[in-house]
């Protein structure tokens, strides 16, 4: 009788705590026994299946196993949660299975799994059984070693990617694999010297299109790219080459497909049911309800999944702004205040410092990063002090002033100049990274290399120096791929990058000066060990507009080991600029962006070497040397010895 499903499909499966632990929004690990679980119960092999509908009239499995004919498989009401279990025996990995679900309407459902572990395709809505009990992990190495890794004073340079257009087959439209990619995409970042690899987002989602920022499977990775252990072997492949592996995570909003979250079980379950709360304006997408508290353990769960199931190592948080305020893209009369009268959503702040507070506790070695454009205080500061929690906060006021400066006529720069020098004002105020990521490179802004005036020599020369100086700039980097071999194309996610410009001179070159920033960027403690002090930072020359020329010096713990960088970014050469440094004796040239070596026209010694004579005024005293600082250049000095 236990192979018809009689017996065993009508026990009690799921424990009664971990249910109530759920209704409370307590549990963090609800993929444990929501999903499909293979499982032997009473010595038969199958597998359990869970959903949650508390609103369902009624909830059948149809799969594979049973023909799709769900009537056969109807499933067991847990009244303390709203959950619907079911053993089926005989179930094994790789069958597909969706839950039919009678609404209180009587409107018949399809839904694939909100908690399944893979989907058979990208946009249909089949959810398969997998065991991700099978793969052996050789990172332990790594994962012990991580949190020493990912400390704020070690260097972090982040190589951002879209996995499905970084590369493709020869075939048209053909994606590379998860097990390709490890074997092409990974070496190729180690070499240029990253230490850390972000994915645009690669839970599971239907559209093309939105580059994976609409998610329907919040707990498995998409199947564009291969099986659930296929991405293990990636991350594994990329912990055992010394690469980090960073996953975005999109909480603030999900699409509206008939088989995702949207309106599960006829009602609005995961989504806020009131349209003022519960649906973008922008993306046209439903905006999850952070207080109620079964929502807030899907979330919480899917975060700590990624970090324990996939040993990803850190995750980026897309559109925190669109959570953290009522009015966020929405005119007046369009929203509802809190319950003090003000735009904050704070059943969403209360959820974010939640599950930092979460992820930090079970996992202290992993990173939480935010996007977030406005000025919300302490993004980066414990939740305990008030803040939000994040170890990181993308910083997209650099990113926009920097772009701004950098994309004006020469001409007008003078004019400009605290545009490029303003980011000092607050570079310490959170915990940064600078961000030129995909968002910047799209929808006609076009590719960096692009947004460059002048002639091509001009344009390369901007873009070098732009790198140059973003490298020795506070914060931590990210780099949209293309960037390192300037691509003169924006960014197409059904195409591939354009892989015969690293064959170019002045590409080459570019591709060479992004593998040195990042050599000299690790091996230089002045220019990461204080990226969040001030104490790290010091002005030499901050009021030369005329001559669009700045000069900074970063300084380690170390008071011996410091960088200076002096930056020109006029078109006209300084042959004889009159530079302050912070100590006498004789300086060498440790990177300059006119170099030969990366497409330039090596204006400052031959082999990127050079002493520079400083008249000594005292120990500690500022002292001053005529530098030769070629147009369009960033020269980063040490002393010598």
């Amino acid at each position: 009788m236990g192979k018809l499903g009689v017996p065993l499909g009508r026990r009690q499966l799921l424990d009664a705590a971990d249910l109530l632990s759920f209704r409370k929004g307590e549990h963090v690990r609800i993929h444990e026994f929501l999903g499909a679980h293979l499982r032997v119960v009473e010595g038969v092999e199958g597998a359990c299946f869970a959903v949650w509908a508390p609103h369902a009239r009624r909830v059948h499995l149809a799969g594979d196993f049973n023909r799709w004919e769900g009537r056969r498989h109807p499933m067991h009401r847990r009244e303390e949660a709203g959950v619907w279990e079911l053993f089926v025996p005989g179930v094994a990995e790789g069958a597909r299975y969706r839950y039919e679900i009678l609404t209180a309407r009587r409107d018949p459902v399809e839904k694939c799994d909100p908690v399944g572990f893979a989907m058979e395709s990208w946009s249909g809505s089949t959810s398969v059984v997998v065991d991700l009990r099978r793969h052996v992990w050789g990172d332990a190495a790594w994962m012990e070693r991580r949190a020493e890794d990912q400390v704020p004073s070690a260097p972090m340079s982040i190589y951002e990617v879209h996995l499905g257009s970084w590369r493709r087959r020869g075939d048209p439209g053909g994606w590379l694999s998860y097990r390709e990619l490890a074997a092409t995409l990974l070496p190729y970042a180690k070499d240029l010297g990253f230490t850390h690899l972000e994915m645009l987002p690669v839970t599971e989602h239907p559209f093309d299109g939105s580059w994976g920022y609409q998610p329907i499977g919040y707990f498995a990775p998409t199947s564009r790219f291969g099986a659930p252990d296929d991405f293990r072997h990636f991350v594994d492949a990329a912990h055992q080459m010394g690469l980090g592996v960073i996953l975005d995570w999109v909480p603030a909003h999900f699409p509206r497909d008939p088989h995702g979250l949207a309106l599960f079980d006829g009602t609005h379950l995961y989504e806020h049911a009131d349209p003022r709360r519960g649906e973008h304006p922008d993306w046209e997408t439903a905006i999850f309800d952070y207080g109620r508290p079964e929502v807030a353990s899907f979330l919480t769960s899917s975060a700590l999944f990624w970090l324990e199931e996939y040993h990803v190592d850190g995750l980026r948080v897309d559109a925190v702004a669109s959570m953290l305020y009522l009015d966020y893209s929405r005119a007046p009369g369009e929203w509802v205040p809190n319950i003090r009268g003000g735009r904050e959503n704070l059943e969403a702040v209360d959820f974010l410092q939640r599950l930092n507070d979460t992820l930090h506790a079970e996992h202290p070695g992993a990173l939480r990063i935010a996007e977030e454009s406005t000025v919300w205080p302490g993004v980066s500061r414990p939740a305990g002090e008030g803040g939000l929690g994040f170890d990181l906060k993308w910083n997209m006021g650099w990113m926009n002033d920097t772009l701004r400066f950098f994309q004006l006529p020469f001409a007008e720069r003078a004019a400009h100049h605290e545009t490029i020098t303003f980011s000092i004002m607050y570079a310490f105020g959170e915990r940064y990274v600078l961000p030129l990521s995909h968002d910047e490179v799209v929808h006609l802004k076009r590719s960096l290399l692009g947004k460059m005036p002048g002639v091509e020599a001009e344009r390369f020369a901007g873009l070098r120096s732009l790198y140059g100086y973003m490298w020795a700039h506070p914060g931590r980097k990210l780099l949209f791929m293309g960037g390192e071999i300037g691509a003169l194309r924006e960014w197409d996610h059904d195409g591939e990058l354009d892989w015969t410009l690293p064959t170019l001179p002045l590409h080459h070159g570019l591709q060479r000066l992004v593998r040195d920033l990042n050599e000299l960027y690790g091996v230089e403690p002045a220019l990461h060990e204080r990226d969040d002090s001030a104490d790290g930072f010091e002005w030499l020359d901050v009021h030369d507009s005329r001559g669009s020329v700045l000069s900074f010096v970063r300084r380690a713990s170390d008071p011996g080991e410091l960088v200076v960088v002096v930056a020109n970014l006029s078109a006209r050469d300084q042959p004889a600029y009159e530079l302050q440094l912070p100590t006498g004796g004789r300086y060498r040239v440790l990177l300059n962006t006119d170099s030969r070596r990366y497409g330039g026209r090596g204006r400052v010694a031959a082999n990127d070497i050079q002493a520079v004579e400083v008249e000594g005024r005292g120990a500690d005293a500022p002292c001053r040397a005529e530098v030769f600082v070629p147009a369009l250049s960033v020269l980063w000095l040490k002393p010598a010895g």
